[in-house]
């Protein structure tokens, strides 16, 4: 996992690399105006775990270590260093006189508070906190982190766990993370207290958000903005206007088809990368009936047959051309390529072929096909309910009656976490770069502790679980890629989910915006610069 001690020469470095990331601001501030199709759905830290929330949040609020947005190597950022007292014991030493944006000082006790409530039964971020017993303070700067068995992704993970302060929840009712699958609220769902470089100043919901520069943050900006204005922009159309009008200064998620005339722009830039993240079909294997269906008393999504067709019906290069226009490329993983476990062999896709798709159906019992609901979501993922149209068209030519449905993402993740779609869209990325985040949210049965978490189509395989319990503590590198690897083709040969493509993600903004462009699809705001 780490060394038995990390060297004080290692967290010198480390802390060098936090300073320079964080260096003096330019003297002129600014205002930075952004956009996407997507709205979050709480502010509450650890209520849900979705990619833009994730990195909106982490605006306000901050974990004890990050990614360097440069190297994705972690660094300190509540933490100053740590070290393994044993390969189940690893020790953190605090970052002294941080502040909270209500003025309180941070220290173990909102860590300890944190990280356990991490582990909650409400809390969707308990694939982060996997492996982890216990929490125990030593002192007020000081905190031990108690593993179940060896972690060797545990600073990974930690970088998504941001610290919440303890006086505050317990004084607003927030103690328990906000269940996302209901209606209910607590305070933390609309109201914010972090210790980040900014603080959330207004939230309307499906209208805008603003965040101030905190004046009494620890750090140094590397950047000069000094307010930042997020506004959802659902129509595609608009917010490729707002940007060419001048009203937000970066689209995060522009058209495939916009893309031409937005390099062309002479006051405009793009920049283009490849996300860590997959989009793929998920299917209901756990029902004995599905809802909706015109096949009565059993589940054809059981048949691994039935799953394959549905694969092979599926003409992905035409998706990749014609809808995504280069924006998506063609994977048979549930993992992008940046991703530990991967390799070009699982990565290969089943061949498109209609007739071998209507065979499987015949073999399996449905020659004619039958009716399934399908739900997508329509702002979360590039060109998402184009997609979906394009996949029912295609389910249609084997006999396959999908119902599509889409949802905004707001209430699409809820929906499908209630177990209440038969086949759905989800697009994974993977914040620890390791396909065991994958893996255990996904295809690993349904249990506590993360397993399964984001498992909706409750698939459930012995030798899956096996494989992924053993990952989970698996310390010899190449040992534990090569299960990874098993693993990932494993859920490739019983077609636990239908892998489309890993998405390209590309930025479009004004020529005068510098920052750094993250694999994960998310804006460091302390290195944006509006010059």
């Amino acid at each position: 996992m780490f060394k038995r001690t990390t060297s004080l020469t290692a967290v010198a470095a480390a802390a060098f690399v936090c300073a320079g990331l964080l260096a003096t601001p330019s003297v002129h501030a600014k205002t930075f105006k952004w956009a996407s199709q997507g709205e979050i759905a709480t502010w509450d830290i650890h209520s849900q775990n979705n990619a833009l929330q994730n990195g909106l949040h982490a605006n306000v609020y901050e974990s004890l270590v990050y990614y360097n947005s440069r190297t994705f190597e972690v660094e300190p950022v509540l933490a100053t260093s740590w070290r393994e007292i044993s390969p189940t014991q690893v020790r953190f030493n605090l970052r002294q006189g941080v502040k909270f944006h209500d003025g309180s000082t941070m220290t173990a006790d909102d860590v300890v508070f944190s990280l356990t409530r991490a582990m909650a039964p409400t809390s969707n971020f308990t694939v982060y906190t996997q492996g982890i017993d216990k929490v125990v303070k030593v002192d007020n700067n000081t905190v031990d982190v108690f593993l179940k068995g060896p972690n060797p992704v545990l600073l990974r993970q930690m970088t998504e766990l941001r610290i919440m302060s303890k006086a505050w929840a317990e004084k607003n009712n927030s103690v328990a993370p906000k269940d996302i699958k209901t209606t209910d609220e607590n305070f933390a769902h609309r109201n914010a207290n972090g210790t980040g470089p900014y603080t959330l100043d207004s939230w309307q919901a499906d209208v805008r958000m603003v965040f101030k520069r905190n004046p009494n943050w620890w750090g140094k900006m590397d950047g000069n903005v000094t307010e930042i204005v997020y506004t959802p922009i659902r129509s595609a159309a608009t917010r490729i206007a707002a940007l060419l009008s001048g009203e937000v200064d970066l689209v995060l998620d522009p058209t495939p088809q916009d893309l031409a005339r937005l390099r062309a722009a002479p006051n405009l830039k793009v920049i283009d990368g490849v996300e860590n993240r997959t989009i793929f079909l998920g299917m209901d294997q756990f029902r004995d009936e599905l809802p909706g269906s015109d096949v009565k008393g059993k589940n054809p999504l059981k048949d691994v047959r039935v799953r394959k067709a549905l694969y092979q019906a599926i003409d992905i290069d035409t998706i990749s051309r014609n809808i995504m226009r280069g924006l998506g490329k063609p994977t048979g993983a549930l993992v992008a390529p940046q991703v530990a476990g991967w390799t070009e062999g699982v990565a290969k896709r089943f061949p498109y072929n209609v007739e071998a798709a209507r065979k499987l159906l015949a073999e399996a019992g449905y020659p004619n096909g039958f009716e399934v609901d399908f739900a997508c979501p329509n702002n979360r993922y590039i060109n998402d309910e184009a997609i979906c149209q394009a996949v029912t068209a295609m389910w249609a030519r084997i006999g396959v009656k999908a119902k599509l449905r889409t949802l905004p993402l707001v209430t699409y993740f809820p929906m499908i976490q209630r177990y209440e779609a038969s086949i759905y869209m989800l697009g994974w990325g993977v914040p620890t770069f390791d396909a065991l985040y994958s893996l255990q949210s996904l295809v690993r049965t349904v249990g506590t502790g993360g397993d399964g978490n984001y498992n909706v189509g409750r698939f459930s395989n012995e030798r899956m679980d096996y494989l992924v319990d053993r990952i989970k503590v698996e310390t010899d590198a190449p040992v534990r890629r090569r299960m990874l690897t098993e693993a990932l083709q494993l859920q490739n040969d019983l077609v636990a989910h239908i892998p489309l493509h890993d998405q390209v993600i590309p930025w479009a903004m004004k020529s005068n915006i510098d920052l750094v462009h993250r694999a994960d699809n998310r804006i460091d705001m302390r290195l944006v610069k509006v010059n």
